[in-house]
């Protein structure tokens, strides 16, 4: 978690500082009901002051944003009957940003296939490694942890589908390879390294990589590859993709 204002980074000095920020984030514009934050800052064991605590969390981190934005137009932490709502005002976050570039890029995938990537490249270059690392994983960040990182691996499977037919052939079956090793069970990123390789005139290579995904799944899962990989399989025996 870090708050950008224009070169100056700023970090939040705390876990629980964090944790706050975040879920705020997470629901920006909507209330958060005060049992609800008490359970994403201390689980199900808060302290005995654990209002007065939460009184004092919200303290800093409104000072914190008073201090490194500008009143008219940074975020701003307003205190609501029912709890306390973040108002993002005009500035951004991180991860809005991203949805709104994947969902342009998906737009243009058949029709400029070129800006799409671009597009993607944009969006995937905001990651800085797992979202919400240096919180406390309450069960609404755990979840919005998880969903973030479907929507990068998406959103990467995507791009580099792109580049095996717009950007370097080898770059590209190069981030297939490294997204292989660090995700073997994603089968469309075998489909898409199996493409890139024959498109690339390495044909052997691309059936080795079915046939070490397929002793992979059978081994360790007890399953057959998917109907999608195996036509793949088809498609490049028969020359046909």
């Amino acid at each position: 978690m870090e708050i950008r204002t224009g070169d100056r980074i700023n970090t939040l000095a705390g876990a629980r500082q964090r944790t706050l920020l975040a879920v705020l984030l997470v629901d920006s514009g909507r209330p958060l009901p005060v049992e609800q934050l008490y359970n994403h800052l201390w689980g199900e064991a808060p302290p005995p002051t654990v209002g007065n605590s939460l009184q004092a969390h919200v303290y800093r981190l409104r000072r914190t944003l008073q201090q490194i934005s500008d009143p008219a137009t940074g975020p701003r932490l307003l205190t609501r009957p029912s709890g306390y709502v973040l108002e993002l005002n005009e500035a951004t976050v991180d991860v809005d940003i991203f949805h709104q570039s994947i969902t342009r890029a998906r737009s243009l995938m058949r029709r400029d296939p070129i800006a799409a990537h671009s597009l993607f490249e944009e969006a995937l270059s905001l990651w800085q490694g797992d979202p919400l690392q240096d919180v406390i994983q309450g069960p609404t960040c755990r979840s919005v942890a998880l969903q973030l990182k479907e929507e990068y691996l998406t959103a990467m499977e995507d791009k580099l589908s792109l580049g095996i037919d717009i950007a370097d052939p080898v770059r590209t079956i190069g981030e297939l390879k490294r997204m292989s090793m660090a995700h073997p069970w994603r089968e469309r990123i075998t489909e898409l390294l199996m493409l890139a390789l024959y498109r690339a005139g390495r044909q052997a290579e691309a059936l080795e990589t079915y046939n070490s995904a397929r002793r992979r799944l059978v081994d360790e899962l007890g399953i057959e590859p998917s109907v999608q990989l195996r036509e793949r399989l088809q498609e490049i025996l028969n020359q046909a993709t």
